[in-house]
């Protein structure tokens, strides 16, 4: 086991390996930008280096800096978090460059999952399902017209390197491709080096459902289950919830099995996410893996028992699963909010700034990850999340009541936050009749409020 972790990352995902860390006997080095300098993060890690001023690309990002503070505080192991450079290749043959250990999947593991249109094609070879579309990137427009119109409009343009909704169209017709191709192409240049696109169908009103694996060194992938993440704004995940409640015990043996097929089609290792689109008549198909922690890992963890991030560090440092298949037992529901310094009635705005008065809630089943707290200030530069609530029920009715409770009770005062949102998303009858879909927010809760 390793003696000592530097934490590559910031906020409540740095808080999390920290007290991972701390169970496993590990201790723990933390890296800050300037701007976080007052973080939780740098005073519960055993110790802290300045990576650089505010902006990620001078401090989080920035390699040079991290390797170098992992070296000179005698490391052995980087955890990346999630975000930041949790899934860059390089990042990860640099660490291995400097005898460090990346706790993740390997850069080739990475490097393939990473380019969607290669991912999907690795996925189809391997017998998981996938969407109708191009086998690759497209050439061009005449390819794309040709690819849009064998397998049917309307059809979604998205970016080979893509992630986070970024580089993503819409075609409804052949001058839409025309148009969309080129914006997707320009936007996806801009976001990630590289205007690559590839072409698929577009599956009207589906859910979004990702599958938890873990895979160890010695051959052995087992799943946890499934997520649903279907509450979204603009492809991003808002609330998330375990198990999805449009899935019974063979769906989900289904969704597993498939998951473990593509993990082991690449050989991947430490932990994952397989994520699904299910339609209306309970079909799924490969959308992307996710080569890291993910946001919403703590539903998992609600119903299964099992810390992830302690079995990331443990796979990392070459153990064995802790646990097979036939162990992973499913406890009741969990449902996630993510809280996010932002004003939903302005069209989702972040809203950085001074956090005066900050009083979480408590009670049965439920659990606060943040790393926020009264006189803290949500800075700018990075992303407005500040913290998730996760509320956990024994049944999905419970676990709906808990997390509006909590709801109710958080106090975050000198902000503007999500957390009317989320309780209106709750109250919603159609969320719990557990009638979800990716537009679901749009669907009911922005056209109906006037946004736009």
């Amino acid at each position: 086991m390793f003696e000592r972790i530097l934490i590559a990352n910031r906020g409540e995902i740095a808080l999390r390996v920290i007290r991972a860390c701390r169970e496993l006997g590990i201790s723990t080095v933390a890296v800050y930008s300037e701007a976080d300098r007052d973080s939780l993060h740098v005073h519960y890690a055993d110790e802290a280096y300045c990576i650089g001023p505010a902006p990620m690309a001078r401090s989080y990002l920035h390699i040079p800096n991290i390797i170098s503070a992992a070296l000179v505080s005698g490391c052995e192991a980087i955890h990346p978090g999630y975000g930041a450079l949790s899934e860059n290749p390089q990042f990860v043959e640099i660490c291995q460059n400097h005898g460090l250990t990346f706790i993740g999947p390997s850069m080739q593991c990475m490097e393939l999952m990473g380019d969607k249109a290669k991912a999907k094609q690795i996925m189809a070879q391997a017998g998981v399902p996938v969407v109708p579309g191009s086998s690759g990137p497209v050439a061009d427009e005449k390819e794309a017209i040709e690819v849009a119109e064998s397998i049917g409009y309307p059809v979604m343009i998205k970016a080979a390197l893509g992630g986070g909704g970024r580089g993503m169209r819409i075609a409804r017709n052949r001058e839409e491709v025309k148009r969309m191709l080129q914006m997707a192409r320009i936007e996806a240049e801009a976001a990630f080096g590289s205007g690559e696109v590839y072409i698929e169908k577009f599956v009207e009103g589906p859910r979004h459902i990702e599958v938890q694996i873990l895979a160890d060194q010695f051959g052995r992938t087992i799943h946890l289950g499934e997520r649903e993440c279907s509450i979204q704004r603009r492809h991003q995940k808002l609330i998330e919830e375990s198990p999805s409640p449009a899935v019974d015990e063979g769906k989900r043996e289904e969704l597993g099995q498939a998951a473990i097929l593509g993990a082991k089609a690449v050989g991947y290792t430490n932990a994952g996410t397989m994520e699904f689109l299910y339609d209306r008549n309970g079909n799924f198909y490969f959308m992307e893996m996710n080569t890291r922690i993910q946001v919403e890992h703590p539903v998992t963890e609600m119903v299964t028992g099992i810390d992830i991030v302690k079995e990331q560090i443990k796979i990392a440092a070459g153990l064995p699963l802790s646990y097979r298949q036939e162990d992973i037992k499913f406890n009741g529901v969990a449902i996630e909010c993510r809280l996010n310094a932002e004003d939903p009635e302005n069209d989702f705005r972040p809203c950085p700034g001074l956090i005066r008065e900050y009083l979480p809630p408590g009670g049965p089943g439920i659990r606060i990850d943040s790393a926020a707290y009264s006189g803290w200030e949500v800075q700018p530069y990075y992303d407005s999340m500040f913290g998730k609530l996760i509320a956990w029920g024994r049944t999905r009715e419970e676990a709906i009541n808990r997390a509006k409770g909590a709801l109710e009770e958080f106090i975050v005062e000198g902000i503007k936050t999500n957390l009317g949102f989320h309780l209106r998303v709750l109250e919603n009858d159609s969320f719990v009749r557990g009638e979800l879909s990716t537009d679901f927010v749009e669907k009911y809760l922005v056209r109906s409020s006037g946004q736009s």
